[in-house]
């Protein structure tokens, strides 16, 4: 029984069969206000190579009312079930097949999302396909190397808003309720999109050199006068300016809309030409740099997408990676490079946070190689992770170092040409970065590509008595993968830099040489080209951040970061030190307490304020997941009081005041702490320069709530203030927050049993339910998770399931009894590989946090 999972051998048999041409879409979306179905017409002509063949259509709807073949009505209840329906007789060459479905708006963000807007009472609806959900739309054969045209023909409330892959048309009718598409390129299912509703939009154009492209921004009228429509356009611009030159390829769509769409689950989507956005990066209030950073380095990731995604399309979800990484370097490398950016120091923020992603990822029992073997729809959907963006872009990053920038984007514009509107394999890129760079990556790709795992990287040093340097080596290591990882633990090439640093005559740790060199395949390479230099302060291995290891340092350099890591001249060693020294946190050999202290030594000293913000947010997990407990609470005490002393010593309204008031909201506890945020709120206090705007007023409530200082009546009457969307995700989570046994049953209830809630909803009652001072409170939700989460496998959406169950595991409760618990769980459920993943990587958390506190509590003696 498929159910809606699809194998890989079943698309490489349907695609040896079929040659699809175009499909006609009809869609009658007239009832989205009341929600419920809607009818939905496919037409579609696809190509046999066999006469009198089998295959199938995906198609996840609640009624089938007719399947026409050829001219040839099939019994609808004899083909539909499993969400596919079973098509016999083929004709050799030229088939059309018909299907007139009713199909279900969702509230999960995926298929056709349905959201109703408090603020107007009007809804809003947005497609998700990726991966596999064109199918909850319109029948389709759903796989990214069966392409075709689409053409869309949409009826819609008049006066709405109707946006696609080609530009929207005027519409038709007497009451202009229709709009009816031209045909889109040949382009995959997952990448198709329709966005309906009573939108507001900006528009405006790109052009160069003749080309002219129309550029649109859309988000819901409530949110419109917080958009900001002419960064996100300079952004765009920048964009089209870098990627055209780099790939020497145009544009390859008729227009290029940006969507800020709700309830939206990940962070964008490269629908072609028609990019779906979270509207959350449409700040309502004020926000720091580093989120405009992150929300310019989404809007490139989705634009770089157009070419190496939309126009060549991987052949099956093994290539996912590529996909993604390719995505994320090219967007970080166009951030750090583009004439007149904002972010020179895209690379600080790519070694801050999305390393860290890679790094943790890739040491959990699932960790995997970057090109993972996909074997089915469900393989893939639990594989958008830490290793297929982060670690991807890393060891690209690697690649570039390796066959040099300008060959690396020589073979890439070989790449478009060769395979525009087509569908490739990692070796056509290989191949084509092969050809202009002249190197053999076929052994890289092995080493990189093939293997699991993650290395590390120690300096050996020996000085005479002059501090001279007499030998110098690098010493690579292979940690066992975790227990439950596939393949084995491998050495491997690595290009890196060699960074001397000494303090200057002003008390900087400035770069005084610099070195760089391939590192063997083996455990030791020798660097004889630093012998009989003077021994720097610090030697700092990878840096620039050109390859993918973790990076220890000898004792003499940790003694110095340790003192000075904040008086680090330049931001990207900075933030190579702290995801050294937070490493060393995470695996023990770091005491929390220790790295409280030198985090609390430095930071002030820290200029990046995306850098402020992870540590921020690395000291609170440290204390809540890897202080011993009998420390934790003055563990606690000391972070709190800093961060407050630090608020109050901030620039008065600059990006730094912002991030202390929120560390100070995520952790405040004193009586006289919480009176602080209540007078804050209230307005009997203030500090200079401080806006407690609408998004900061619900930090300093949920910590209220948290807290046991505010309920319900206070939480009702800041949703009166804020009656929106966010501002009903903020009091759930609010509400799910208070310290009751009442409220953790209110909450529980909502989320595992019931099916009511939105997915950005449930996802905010998650988020208030796990506190890390409730633990006690919390205890008795770990039996009842465990008797829950198969259940909740069995009935509920992906993106759902995930929220649930990984959101949901007690991992505040670190103790042995937890491990044991989900170790009898999986022995007495045998779950399916994505439920499997997602509670092991939730268990390594817990096995992790167990090392760390024993490390902790040695560290106290």
């Amino acid at each position: 029984m498929p159910g809606t999972n699809l194998t890989r051998e079943e698309a490489q048999q349907r695609a040896a069969l079929l040659t699809v041409d175009a499909y006609e879409v009809e869609l009658d979306l007239t009832g989205a206000q009341e929600g419920g179905t809607y009818r939905s017409v496919t037409t579609v002509r696809f190509d046999s190579a066999e006469d009198g063949a089998e295959t199938f259509i995906d198609l996840v709807a609640p009624a089938v009312h007719e399947v026409v073949l050829n001219g040839r009505a099939l019994d609808v209840a004899a083909v539909f079930r499993d969400s596919r329906i079973a098509l016999d007789r083929l004709a050799l060459g030229r088939n059309e097949l018909k299907v007139v479905a009713d199909c279900a708006y969702t509230n999960t963000g995926e298929g056709l999302h349905r959201f109703v807007d408090p603020v107007d009472d009007q809804a809003y609806l947005y497609t998700q396909f990726e991966v596999p959900d064109a199918r909850r739309v319109f029948a389709s054969f759903e796989q990214p190397d069966l392409k075709a045209t689409f053409q869309f023909t949409v009826k819609a409330p008049s006066g709405w808003s109707v946006i696609s892959n080609s530009p929207t048309p005027k519409p038709e009718g007497p009451d202009s309720t229709v709009w009816r598409f031209e045909p889109t390129p040949r382009i995959s299912t997952y990448i198709t999109a329709l966005i309906v509703g009573p939108y507001h939009s900006v528009h405006s154009t790109y052009e160069k050199d003749g080309q002219v492209v129309p550029l649109g921004i859309y988000c819901r009228p409530s949110l419109a006068e917080f958009l900001d429509a002419d960064h996100i356009f300079d952004v765009t611009r920048q964009g089209f300016d870098w990627f055209q030159e780099k790939f020497a390829y145009d544009y390859p769509f008729a227009k290029y809309d940006q969507l800020f769409v709700p309830e939206f689950n990940a962070g964008a989507m490269e629908n072609a030409g028609a990019v779906t956005i979270r509207d959350q990066y449409v700040f309502r209030s004020k926000v720091t740099d580093a989120a405009y950073e992150r929300r310019a380095e989404t809007i490139l990731h989705e634009l770089a997408h157009m070419w190496f995604g939309d126009l060549v399309t991987m052949e099956w979800w093994n290539d996912l990676w590529l996909n993604e990484s390719f995505a994320t370097y090219t967007s970080v490398a166009c951030q750090a490079a583009v004439p007149g950016t904002r972010w020179p120091h895209a690379w600080t923020t790519f070694a801050n946070a999305e390393k860290t992603w890679a790094y943790r990822q890739d040491q959990l029992p699932s960790t995997h190689p970057i090109m993972a073997e996909i074997n089915d729809l469900e393989d893939v959907l639990v594989n958008f992770d830490g290793i297929t963006y982060a670690k991807g872009a890393s060891v690209l990053k690697q690649l570039v170092a390796y066959v040099g920038q300008d060959e690396f984007f020589k073979g890439v514009q070989a790449y478009f040409q060769a395979h525009a509107f087509g569908n490739t394999r990692l070796s056509d890129l290989l191949g084509a970065l092969e050809e202009t760079s002249g190197r053999d990556l076929k052994t890289w790709s092995k080493a990189w590509l093939e293997t699991a795992g993650i290395n590390v990287l120690r300096p050996e040093i020996e000085t005479d008595e002059n501090g001279a340097i007499t030998a110098f080596a690098v010493r690579q290591e292979a940690p066992a993968l975790p227990a439950g990882a596939k393949g084995e633990a491998v050495l491997r090439p690595h290009r890196i830099a060699i960074g001397f640093y000494d303090l200057d005559g002003s008390g900087k740790l400035v770069r005084t040489d610099r070195l760089e060199l391939d590192i063997a395949a083996a455990e030791l390479t020798a660097v004889e080209q630093l012998v009989g230099k003077a021994r720097p302060a610090v030697v700092l291995l990878n840096d620039d951040d050109l390859s993918y290891a973790k990076v220890r340092f000898d004792a003499e350099s940790l003694a110095n970061v340790t003192a000075h890591l904040g008086d680090i001249a330049e931001s990207l060693p900075r933030a190579l030190c702290w995801a050294s020294i937070w490493d060393m946190t995470r695996d023990g050999e770091l005491a929390t307490r220790d790295y409280l202290d030198l985090v609390l030594s430095n930071i002030t000293k820290e200029s990046d304020i995306g850098v402020v913000q992870s540590l921020h947010g690395q000291v609170k997990a440290a204390l809540d997941l890897y202080a011993a407990p009998e420390w934790r609470e003055a563990g606690l005490a000391l972070w709190t009081d800093a961060t407050l002393t630090h608020l109050r010593a901030a620039e008065p309204a600059g990006d730094h005041q912002l991030a202390w008031a929120r560390a100070f909201a995520a952790t405040a506890r004193t009586p006289q702490q919480l009176d602080l945020l209540a007078a804050l709120l209230e307005g009997r206090e203030s500090i200079e320069g401080l806006a407690v705007d609408t998004e900061l007023r619900w930090a300093f409530v949920q910590r209220l709530a948290a807290t046991g200082v505010y309920d319900e009546p206070e939480i009702a009457a800041e949703l009166e203030r804020d009656p929106t969307a966010a501002g009903e995700r903020h009091a759930a989570t609010a509400r799910a927050a208070r310290p009751t046994e009442a409220a953790k049953a209110e909450a529980w209830a909502s989320v595992v049993e019931s099916e009511k809630l939105a997915n950005a909803v449930q996802e905010a009652v998650i988020g208030g339910f796990v506190q890390a001072d409730q633990r006690e409170l919390l205890a008795p939700y770990a039996e009842k998770y465990f008797a829950s989460i198969k259940h909740v496998s069995e009935t509920r959406s992906h993106e759902m399931i995930q929220q649930i169950v990984v959101g949901l595991y007690p991992t505040l409760q670190v103790s042995q009894e937890t491990l044991d618990a989900t170790d009898a769980w999986i022995a007495a459920n045998d779950p399916v590989p994505a439920l499997r993943r997602m509670v092991t990587e939730s268990r390594a958390g817990v096995e992790r946090a167990l090392r760390a506190r024993a490390a902790d509590a040695a560290a106290a003696k």
